[in-house]
């Protein structure tokens, strides 16, 4: 059969199988782990050689932007909600929580998200989904604007960093929650109108 032929057809069944073991290990690894996980070692406790990892998955960041997606779901859920607050600044709030917790999900993970932001690579597996997120975030940050309770210099990449930045100094455990709550508390009042710092 020609390759136009074959584009069309369903992944073997130990395509899929061997596909499937990996996300699911490599997210047990990151869990325990953290992002910087040894590949080989998730390739290994996923049954497959190497190559096999590398042929579904060519970089960390490919992996790391799979098993992401997987995860996505309880933030789609999130944001369903979100979508739902009358309340435009609160609905930013909740949405830059719901960020930083889904940025929490593994040690390390805050990292190769800033990078791929920063450096907008299109060939970056995470460079999408971060892309996702800050246009996701600017929508909350123009509704924000538009109510009057977000500052007009405010764009959603610079509260996307920001939640970025508060995950990533959770994951250090270097601070209580009561400080995390602090900085949050910092942070609104740089990107709130002065008259909204209730």
């Amino acid at each position: 059969m020609n390759a136009s032929g074959q584009r069309g057809r369903k992944p073997r069944a130990d395509v899929q199988r061997n596909r499937a073991a990996l996300l699911e290990t490599a997210q047990r690894h990151f869990l325990q782990h953290g992002v910087g996980t040894s590949l080989e070692a998730v390739a290994k406790e996923a049954g497959v050689g190497p190559g096999t990892l590398y042929r579904h998955f060519p970089t960390r960041e490919a992996l790391l932007a799979a098993v992401l997606q997987t995860r996505s779901e309880e933030l789609v859920a999130r944001q369903a909600d979100i979508d739902q607050l009358g309340d435009p600044a609160e609905a930013l709030e909740q949405w830059l929580r719901a960020m930083e917790d889904y940025f929490s999900a593994f040690s390390g993970l805050p990292d190769p998200l800033m990078a791929a932001a920063r450096a907008q690579e299109p060939d970056n597996p995470l460079t999408l989904p971060c892309d996702t997120l800050i246009t996701a975030t600017d929508k909350y940050v123009q509704a924000a604007q538009l109510a009057g309770r977000v500052r007009e210099s405010v764009k959603g990449y610079d509260l996307f960093l920001a939640a970025v930045s508060v995950a990533w100094i959770k994951g250090t455990g270097a601070t209580d929650e009561e400080s995390v709550d602090r900085l949050r508390a910092l942070l609104a009042s740089g990107y709130r109108e002065p008259d909204d710092q209730a």
